[in-house]
């Protein structure tokens, strides 16, 4: 698939910091592994993602472990060592990763660990054993399920110890619910606990009135923003997993501004774009 990389920056002024908090890249060496969903086709890696970095404006990335390698972190851990300290990492852990692997992953740069309810190797199934282990290193979680069933998943999102990410705008695949639904109030409520936050990521793979304003989507996002924008991050969700059409394809800088036009000003789009991620990761400290 043919991907943008290069063209016109976005509109968007972006401030100085300003962090993707969501890609996925894909290392020479790192095969899929088996049993999980292949790697996509003609898998891109780092140089690729620093021309979107140049053309977007970003100075920080948090690198997400990719379905493709199952339980290794070995990909995201190589990344982090060739992007440096302007990165940081989310993986994957069980309650089986022993502390010695979980300060080694700590020293390479790893902040996070993802709960993937699909295609992923860890699942909600698995999540109070999964947030013992980065609870117990201040490591946040990023969550991601089919939004439509979070309020019977409430029990469990009000059981999770310390900072945790609800992905890709709620990921709402089963239906799509208006702004003053139940489901979106259930979401402010979890923000209200003082330790949930919104990742505005990938609103494309759940759309159903499609770009490009996606607008169910941000009608959402426009009330969880006035409600709490100080409780969101951003990620660009490179290179796009989801987009099986070459004709799909976002222009970064296009779905860049459409997205962070849902915030209210510009003070909000500093804590979503450089604050709340350089809490949640520990960029600068």
């Amino acid at each position: 698939m043919r991907r943008i990389l290069t063209g016109p920056p976005p509109r968007t002024a972006m401030p100085p910091g300003a962090t993707d908090s969501h890609i996925h890249v894909y290392l020479p060496g790192f095969p899929a592994a088996e049993g999980f969903v292949p790697l996509p086709p003609a898998a891109p890696g780092i140089g690729e993602y620093e021309q979107v970095m140049d053309r977007l404006g970003i100075e920080r990335v948090v690198v997400v472990q990719g379905n493709a390698h199952g339980f290794s972190n070995d990909n995201v851990v190589a990344a982090l060592a060739a992007l440096g300290d302007r990165a940081r990492g989310v993986g994957v852990v069980t309650a089986g990763t022993t502390d010695a692997e979980m300060e080694r992953l700590h020293a390479a740069g790893m902040r996070g660990a993802r709960i993937m309810n699909i295609a992923g190797a860890t699942g909600m199934d698995r999540l109070e054993e999964v947030n013992a282990r980065t609870h117990a290193f201040g490591w946040s979680l990023i969550v991601q399920f089919d939004g439509a069933e979070i309020l019977d998943r409430m029990p469990q999102l009000e059981a999770i110890r310390g900072d945790w990410v609800l992905d890709h705008h709620g990921k709402f695949l089963s239906h799509m619910p208006a702004p003053d639904a139940p489901e979106v109030d259930a979401i402010l409520r979890l923000i209200d606990r003082g330790n949930c936050h919104f990742k505005l990521a990938g609103g494309y793979e759940s759309s159903r009135t499609g770009g490009p304003d996606f607008e169910d989507v941000a009608a959402i996002s426009r009330r969880i923003l006035a409600h709490a924008s100080e409780r969101a991050v951003w990620g660009s969700n490179w290179p796009h997993n989801g987009v099986t059409r070459e004709e799909d394809y976002p222009d970064d800088a296009a779905l860049l501004d459409t997205v962070l036009g849902w915030a209210p000003d510009d003070r909000a789009r500093q804590q979503i774009l450089v604050e709340t991620p350089a809490r949640l990761y520990g960029f600068g400290a």
